[in-house]
């Protein structure tokens, strides 16, 4: 039976399941997850495509640890072996053989000198980074997230994240300036499972109106949970990266 009472309980209902959305935060959270473990290694080739078809290609072996200490070093090409970078929040440096100690580069800069920057390249955890501005849902198959920089420090300062919602990963980004420009879109493909519980996208490509028909590709190779020491993760092993492959 209908009651007045039942009524009012349905109308206070209504508006509850309304906001029972997507937690925003949580999903970006999940998502970092889902894309690598806190800490871990891997190996990434990253490629150059010029208008001309021209092609330039790195090889790096990364190691992260936490939410904001990431170190690279450079295995290909020949000129670059022994190159390394490192990260640790929103401080980098890169370490030159023929120089002998560590210089500072900024987040906008290119160790590659593609359309991947260096935040690209050496990117922390989206929810370090940014804060959900807004959530749609409206799409059966994707998730739309707004993210707003939480401070000045971070390369873009919004980004549009299509996720997919049955596997709480990135299809698409696109990156803004705080002027409203795109300064690139960034395409995430072949899922592949890596093992140890970690399937996510193998290749990210980006283009930028800025850098017209220009092109970069990141393919992600040998991704594997590993516990790092923090002394990987100071300047003054920079020049010993290559130990942690032995």
């Amino acid at each position: 039976m209908i009651t007045l009472k039942n009524i009012a309980s349905l109308a206070l209902l209504i508006p509850a399941l309304a906001f029972a959305a997507v937690d925003g935060v949580a999903l970006l959270k999940k998502i970092d997850r889902n894309l690598e473990p806190e800490s871990y290694e891997s190996y990434r080739k990253l490629i150059n495509i010029e208008p001309n078809g021209d092609k330039k290609e790195f090889v790096l072996y990364t190691v992260k640890k936490g939410k904001d200490k990431m170190a690279s070093l450079f295995l290909q090409p020949a000129s670059d072996k022994g190159r390394s970078t490192l990260r640790q929040g929103d401080n980098m440096w890169m370490y030159l053989p023929s120089v002998g100690k560590p210089v500072r580069i900024t987040s906008l800069q290119s160790v590659t000198g593609g359309v991947f920057n260096n935040a690209d390249i050496m990117r922390l955890e989206y929810a370090v980074e940014y804060d959900v501005a807004a959530v749609d849902e409206s799409d059966a198959k994707l998730i739309t997230l707004q993210l707003k920089a939480k401070t000045g420090e971070v390369a873009y300062d919004k980004l549009t994240m299509k996720v997919d919602k049955k596997l709480s990963l990135p299809l698409e980004i696109k990156a803004y300036a705080s002027s409203g420009m795109l300064l690139k879109t960034l395409y995430f493909k072949d899922i592949k499972d890596f093992g140890g519980g970690i399937k996510r996208p193998a290749t990210i490509e980006t283009d930028s109106p800025l850098y017209k028909d220009f092109k970069s590709v990141m393919l992600y190779s040998g991704l594997k949970k590993r516990d790092v020491p923090d002394e990987v993760f100071t300047q003054g092993y920079m020049a010993r990266i290559e130990e942690l492959r032995k």
